[in-house]
């Protein structure tokens, strides 16, 4: 048996198959996450916008010359050096390949493969006259010559070289390991465990503990979780919260203070600037002592927060700061909505009368608040002035007009095209055509909504305590898109009553005969037609005939009385005949209607469950799609003037009942619809049955005067009693009868065959 062999790489060959791969694991993945974005395709989609997004403030900022920044120059440079050494290593690699081919001897006598013997032995002189060691040769290539040579002319070495591969016979198994000797030299020993000491005992624990001790000060939202627990300390302890408060607590957040969040600054300025501020705007409450909310840091975020609602103008210095709060704000609003959503959880799962949860009126505050930020408007300000070109002083000239009161984006953009040029006749024509081009990339979304019990066998019959799903169905549109529609329909609409006009005035202008040609006159009350008279009833033919004999012959025979009585009976039973045949056909018309009947509500049934099927396998591939797709959050960009950052269309969505003010299913946040979407509302059914008019809500998270609202009707029927016996419980007890009833046939059997014996 072989032995083997552990031998570390001399040559330092096999060393590069584990460097190759090793940087090809590093340098490939590297590039796809690392590489720098190209610049191009960014300034090409914003030169395409530029028409409708060129007045918001993050367009501009986008567009500005950014400070000469190195480390994309770096990057590139880093990745390139990694991608030169993976192809060296693979070149390096390439080349060492031949050193590890099967012996083959006659490549080494440079013979063709079948040659003779005569041919091995002038090829072996030829070669020894050249590399023999006496005559200056080269002594290895000579004794791989003669190895060669014995193994094609020796039988016992031509053997092992066909056997074995080598004319030796068996060598031992070696195990080549790919790391270069000098490592396990024991002079290089002190040097190599330094390496290993500081690589695996400092720099790991390092990197692994920065990291760790960082990302535990985060939520999965990228929230400090000290920020969530503010957030719900003062939920909790103000259960409604009006839009003052919410700005109080939102510029709570520990983001904004220095100590947990180095990005926030705190400027030896903010001192001088901030009162100055405080006192233009007013109603800022700074007596009362509630920390972290009358902190120094949560004064300023709420002070810039404030000015940036009323559009006030900031000094240079505090422009930075709050542009760095605003980004913030949407991320920090969404956290407060999920505190909320979580408290009202624990309050319905709780039966303690204490723990009061928030109102509704809490959460739509901050979805109102995401939109006010966004957008720059304070609670009470009129939708169009998200629009460019309209501000507070021509707003008048739009709400307040005689002819047109407008007062929202939908009635804006229902009026005609005339109508709203003359009544936006103050702007100039290019400001008109910007207004329109914004007006008009506007969402416009609609819903659908299918309120049904999934995994039930009666899917559309809701009982108390079900599982209600409720599938909404959003259709994103642009205002254009959908008012281009109506007003094209309307056209089309008016068209024909233009026409019908058009052919009365041609029918006016006839004569009097072409007139009275259409259709017929009106009868006059006095010429209406009498009712007619009934006339006697004629006598049968028969008795006629009968008088007529009695008056010309006086008395009947017996005979002819007979006769006619025949007769009498033949008629009769003729028409006996004949009514129980219409009787018999209008029977059989019944059963087959009834039988029709019958069909068509089999047929119904089967479509009613082929329908229910298809729901049930779509909402199993919605699931499963769900599960396995992650689709983009990059859906539209929003038009806002005065918000520093690049913001996407998100929505919320949720069902609440507005006569009791309760939340009947948590919010959903929409964050992938770009044309259409999906979404399951799952909330318990009531407990009491009857009917419940509930309210779907979709609101936006930067857009005012854009939300919907739709009803949602349910009827709660009682619930089913629970079975005692089901047909698939009794599988075990149906054979125990049919045992049962053959034994009893075969005792009914042999009781017969007694009794034919016993008559025997």
């Amino acid at each position: 048996m072989a032995g083997q062999q552990f031998q570390y790489d001399d040559s330092g060959n096999t060393f590069f198959y584990f460097l190759t791969s090793f940087v090809g694991l590093i340098v490939i993945p590297a590039t796809y996450y690392l590489w720098p974005r190209d610049q191009n395709a960014e300034q090409i989609r914003l030169k395409n916008i530029r028409k409708v997004y060129g007045r918001c403030m993050w367009y501009r900022l986008r567009l500005l010359k950014p400070q000469p920044n190195i480390i994309p120059t770096v990057k590139k440079i880093v990745l390139l050096a990694g991608w030169a050494l993976f192809l060296f290593l693979a070149y390096k690699v390439s080349k060492t390949d031949r050193e590890y081919q099967e012996y083959n001897p006659y490549e080494v006598l440079n013979l063709d493969p079948g040659a003779t013997v005569a041919e091995i032995k002038k090829q072996y002189r030829l070669l020894s006259l050249k590399y023999h060691p006496d005559k200056g040769g080269d002594e290895v290539m000579f004794m791989r010559i003669a190895k060669a040579y014995a193994a094609l002319t020796d039988e016992e070495s031509r053997k092992n070289w066909e056997e074995f591969g080598n004319p030796d016979g068996p060598q031992a198994t070696s195990f080549g390991i790919a790391l270069p000797a000098w490592i396990v030299d024991q002079k290089n020993s002190i040097l190599v465990l330094l390496v290993y000491g500081l690589a695996f005992m400092v720099i790991l624990p390092v990197v692994v503990g920065s990291w760790w001790y960082r990302s535990i000060r985060y939520s999965g939202d990228q929230i400090l979780i000290r920020t969530t627990q503010i957030y719900t300390y003062f939920v909790y302890k103000t259960r409604n919260m009006d839009m003052k408060r919410l700005i109080m607590v939102l510029a709570g957040a520990s983001e904004f203070d220095p100590q947990y969040n180095k990005d926030a600054t705190s400027r030896p300025t903010d001192n001088i600037l901030i009162p100055q501020l405080i006192r233009e705007i007013g109603s800022i409450n700074l007596k009362k002592n509630e920390p972290p909310l009358t902190c120094p840091y949560s004064l300023k975020a709420r002070v810039l927060l404030l000015s940036h609602l009323a559009r006030m103008k900031i000094p240079e210095t505090l422009e930075e700061d709050q542009q760095f709060m605003l980004k913030k704000c949407p991320a920090l609003l969404q956290e407060m909505v999920n505190v909320i959503c979580q408290l009202i959880i624990m309050a319905r799962s709780r039966e303690e009368r204490e723990f009061r949860a928030p109102t509704l009126a809490s959460l739509e505050n901050c979805m109102k608040l995401s939109q006010m930020a966004v957008q720059g408007l304070q609670q009470f300000k009129s939708p169009l002035l998200q629009l460019p070109h309209i501000e507070e002083d021509n707003l008048r000239r739009v709400s307040n007009h005689k002819k047109y009161k407008i007062k929202t984006i939908q009635d804006l953009v229902s009026l005609k095209e005339s109508d709203r040029h003359s009544l936006l006749h103050f702007l100039e024509d290019d400001k008109y055509e910007e207004v329109m081009a914004v007006l008009g990339s506007f969402p416009y979304v609609t819903m659908d909504i299918k309120s049904q019990v999934l995994d039930d066998e009666d899917s559309n019959n809701i009982t108390v305590g079900s599982l209600v799903t409720v599938l909404v169905k959003l259709t994103r549109q642009t205002m254009a898109e959908v008012f281009e529609k109506e007003q094209s329909i309307c056209a089309a609409e008016e068209q024909p009553v233009e026409d019908g006009q058009s052919d009365a005035n041609k029918n006016k202008t006839k004569g009097g005969w072409q007139q009275k040609s259409k259709g017929p006159k009106k009868m006059p009350k006095s010429k209406k037609k009498k009712p007619l008279k009934k006339k006697p009833t004629a006598v049968p033919l028969p008795q006629a005939k009968q008088q007529k004999q009695k008056q010309a012959n006086g008395v009947v025979g017996s005979e002819t009385a007979v006769k006619e009585e025949e007769d009498d009976i033949s008629d009769k039973g003729s028409d006996s005949e004949e009514e129980e045949t219409n009787r018999d056909s209008q029977s059989e018309k019944d059963d087959g209607s009834d039988r029709e009947s019958d069909r068509e509500q089999d047929e119904k049934q089967n479509k009613d469950d082929e329908a229910e099927w298809q729901e049930l396998q779509q909402s199993i591939q919605r699931k499963e799609r769900a599960l396995l797709e992650t689709k983009s959050k990059i859906t539209h960009p929003v038009y806002s003037l005065y918000f520093p950052e690049e913001k996407q269309e998100w929505w919320w969505l949720y069902i609440a009942d507005r006569k009791e003010q309760t939340l009947i299913s948590m919010p959903y946040h929409v964050c992938t619809l770009k044309d259409t979407e999906e979404v399951e509302l799952k909330f318990p059914a009531p407990g009491k049955p009857g009917n419940y008019q509930y309210t779907v809500f979709l609101r936006s998270d930067s857009y005012m005067g854009l939300d919907q609202i739709k009803p949602l009707k349910l009827e709660v029927h009682e619930a089913k009693p629970v079975p005692e016996n089901h047909p698939q419980w009794d599988t075990a007890i149906e054979g125990d009868e049919d045992q049962e009833d053959s034994e009893g046939f075969e005792d009914s059997f042999e009781e017969e065959e007694e009794e034919e014996e016993g008559d025997d």
